[in-house]
């Protein structure tokens, strides 16, 4: 994407195979290497082919189950120019191409379903993704003038966020800056950018669209690109984007030419990026030592039987590998049984403190909890919602009524919902802030979701045989009938296929099979809900930088499509149309529940079951795909989701959450909240 990006990728490969050396004796032990070093180590293992066809066999085989896999050849509209691989097509071209090292090869699959544009089917590998994360001190914003026009800038908290996270690398990129400028990187902040690398801005922004994947709208994968914010289970976060952090050590260095704030003088400079030890990374001595403690597949890479006694005892506190890329916080054992729709990211979420200076004020109500915090603006309450998920599933669900009713009690007739980069979590939880919110009505009662089917092939219908043959007497597998409605939201019996009859669409020239619509498991709930309104729909708006993804898109679509809800997105590229959410799915999961599924039936030796990984891989699925509300007979994944505003961020308000939300509820409820500088000059409306 940026300079030197591929063209030495892999320099220096061939010598030091050559001579013997061991590159990565060089960086054990250190928190920081350059991109150059850490390249070295990464590709000085070669492929081993047996392993190659392993894997890859995996992957096929466990695609099976992946609901979108023929709809992602070619996406109809309006994701028809955004989605368009074939990664069964993919998966046998890589499977006949040689590559230089298994890290090349890594990144070909990578890369591949990245272009699903699909967060919910990613493929990682601990070996090489975010095992060192390249940054630079220089994160960019959008922002956007008084007269309307938008341009790319350093943001203006950029130093106080390298300083803080960075501080024993900052003395190197301050002396990286040439003449005056050298030692004077605070003042590179809020710097509008000219060109990076020698051309317009934009023509980068769009390149990493192109590559960053996980979403099918291009305008929120251009909103990756910026900084932004997050609140997590502990705090909040501050996301550098794709510019200032990449999870693989690919870039040495960028070329930036700048106008400082202040200065009518254009300034060219070249900044290095630092590859930091990433926090899931095991520590090594040598290649020897990398390679078994971050490479091979571990306790929690593959499934278990769960009626094998030792395997069960072996693994009783293992949490799956997927667990350390999920965008939600870490879960215990009995609540990752719940059914989740949550994005897969190689990226950490929460790695990095947002600054204090930042933060919302004034502090958060006292019925705020983990990712839910509540806040209050004249006559308007705020929810900023990190995550669909927290620690404690029912204190959550507590949480979010207790806090909804007391910004109510405090005088609040409007609320703003902030899911900024909230990437899902608990599907019940969607269901239940939805109800909750909007009271009893068609829409929440019986069922607050979407009606959903998952992919029924061969090995699926297998599973569910077995099991409706005594095959799961403590119905402990997801493939149990018990645990599923169907459409009338009737739950099934423990012998009744559920699978069957099959609905067999021809998708792209493809013929599939897919179990006839299912309900929701998720009424009634855990607990009462109240027989009114919290809030009534139009006073309801739902904001975020797009990236509102699974769970979150479940909730946002039903309340807006449904409800008719406002939207918001906060910072995207005026020219650019967009989505309030992506990635809908309708239920994640990956290879361990399937492999799960698959051993605890007897069915690991039949011939379409995916081999045990080899490697310390991961792999994401759709697991069930949600039926669309504007057309009921095709799923919400490919339907359109425009925001009904784009509201710019200044100067002022980038990265500072309560000025956004006063921003907010001054356009959208005409609320009367005194702003920063000019703000209220720059709102749009899409």
């Amino acid at each position: 994407m940026l300079k030197h990006s591929t063209i030495v990728l892999f320099a220096g490969l061939v010598v030091t195979r050559a001579l013997g050396i061991d590159p990565c004796v060089d960086i054990a032990g250190q928190k920081w290497v350059s991109p150059a070093q850490a390249r070295l180590c990464l590709q000085s293992f070669p492929v081993d082919n047996d392993l190659k066809a392993s894997t890859i066999q995996t992957l096929n085989r466990t695609l099976a189950f992946h609901t979108s896999v023929n709809y992602q050849i070619q996406a109809p509209p309006p994701f028809d120019t955004e989605v368009h691989e074939d990664i069964i097509k993919d998966l046998a071209r890589i499977s006949e191409s040689p590559y230089p090292s298994e890290f090349a090869l890594h990144l070909d699959l990578f890369y591949s379903f990245r272009r699903l544009m699909d967060g919910h089917c990613t493929v990682l590998n601990l070996c090489y993704d975010s095992v060192f994360i390249s940054y630079l001190p220089t994160p960019l914003a959008l922002l956007t003038t008084e007269d309307g026009f938008q341009h790319v800038h350093i943001a203006p908290e950029a130093f106080a966020i390298a300083s803080a996270e960075f501080p024993d690398q900052i003395e190197l990129w301050q002396n990286a800056l040439p003449g005056d400028l050298k030692g004077q990187l605070a003042t590179l902040s809020g710097a509008k950018v000219l060109q990076i690398n020698g051309q317009d801005p934009w023509l980068t922004v769009d390149a990493n669209a192109m590559t960053t994947g996980g979403y099918q709208s291009f305008g929120t994968r251009q909103n990756s690109f910026f900084s932004s914010y997050s609140r997590g289970a502990s705090g909040w976060s501050y996301i550098m984007g794709n510019f200032a952090q990449q999870v693989h050590p690919l870039t040495d260095s960028v070329d930036l030419t700048i106008q400082r704030v202040n200065s009518s003088q254009v300034e060219h400079i070249t900044l290095p990026y630092r590859s930091r030890f990433g926090s899931s990374a095991k520590n090594f001595t040598d290649s020897a030592s990398f390679r078994a403690n971050n490479c091979m597949s571990q306790k929690g890479t593959n499934g278990i039987n769960l009626y094998d006694s030792v395997s069960v005892s072996e693994n009783i506190d293992t949490i799956p590998t997927i667990a350390h890329f999920e965008q939600q916080p870490q879960l215990d054992r009995e609540d990752r049984k719940r059914p989740i729709n949550v994005l897969v990211d190689a990226a950490p979420l929460w790695d990095i403190d947002l600054p204090e200076e930042l933060h919302p004020t004034p502090p958060a109500l006292n019925q705020s909890y983990s990712v839910a915090q509540f806040y209050m603006l004249n006559n308007t309450g705020v929810l900023a919602l990190g995550s669909f998920s927290a620690a404690n599933f029912t204190a959550f669900m507590g949480s979010l009524l207790d806090g909804l009713a007391e910004l109510k009690a405090l005088g609040a007739t409007r609320l703003i919902i902030d899911v900024t980069n909230n990437g899902g979590g608990y599907i019940c939880i969607a269901h239940w802030l939805h109800r909750i919110i909007v009271g009893p009505r068609a829409t929440t009662e019986p069922n607050a979701g979407l009606l959903t089917t998952i992919r029924a092939g061969t090995l699926a219908q297998h599973v569910v045989e077995n099991i409706n043959a005594g095959g799961d007497p403590d119905a402990l597998l997801l493939y149990n009938p018990t645990n599923w409605h169907n459409s009338s939201n009737l739950p099934f019996s423990t012998d009744y296929n559920w699978l069957k009859p099959t609905v067999n669409p021809t998708i792209n020239g493809h013929a599939d099979a897919f179990s006839p619509q299912l309900g929701a498991e998720c009424q009634p709930f855990e607990m009462t809900p109240p027989d009114h309104a919290l809030f009534e729909p139009e006073d309801v708006v739902i904001i975020s930088n797009g990236r509102c993804a699974s769970s979150c898109s479940l909730f946002s679509i039903t309340m807006s499509k449904h409800e008719g809800v406002k939207t918001a997105v906060v910072g995207g590229k005026k020219e650019t149309r967009q989505q309030y959410c992506g990635v809908v799915g309708g239920q994640s999961t990956h290879f361990v529940e399937m492999d799960t599924e698959i051993k605890s039936t007897g069915l690991k030796k039949v011939e379409l079951a995916p081999p045990d990984f080899q490697t310390n891989s991961v792999l994401g699925i759709t697991w069930r795909l949600a039926f669309g509300i504007d057309d009921p007979e095709k799923p919400e994944e490919w339907q359109d989701h425009p925001a009904t505003f784009n509201i710019p961020v200044t100067m002022d308000t980038v990265n500072k959450p309560s000025e956004l939300w006063k921003y907010t509820a001054n356009v959208i409820f005409g609320d009367e909240i005194a702003l920063p500088g000019d703000s209220q000059a720059y709102f749009s409306l899409h």
